[in-house]
């Protein structure tokens, strides 16, 4: 992500500040679903094997724990970003109109 130019302009804030650093967390909350949920999967092979293992059922419990609240990040992520575009446009709509995409 290149950074703005020294004056930061409507257009470039659109650009850099929340376009780039939005798409950037997504992607980084996505990542780290995937592969919670890869584990969680291992794990519950590893349960349909091994049925009587009691660490094992604590341990899937608590990746399913830490997959669900990634989830719900995915969610709170969703709702910053439709907030950060409402209060840009409102500031800036008379300097910048960012294309339809956000």
């Amino acid at each position: 992500m290149a950074a703005p130019s020294g004056g930061v302009n409507c257009e470039e804030f659109a650009e850099f500040q929340l376009r780039e650093a939005h798409a950037s967390r997504d992607r980084v909350i996505k990542n780290c679903i995937a592969q919670t949920s890869s584990v969680v999967k291992r794990l519950r092979e590893e349960r349909e094997k091994n049925l009587d293992d009691l660490t094992l059922l604590k341990q899937l419990r608590k990746e399913q724990t830490k997959l669900k609240w990634m989830q719900s990040e995915l969610n709170v992520e969703e709702v910053v970003n439709d907030r950060s575009w409402k209060v840009f446009n409102e500031r800036c709509r008379i300097h910048f109109k960012p294309p339809k995409n956000e």
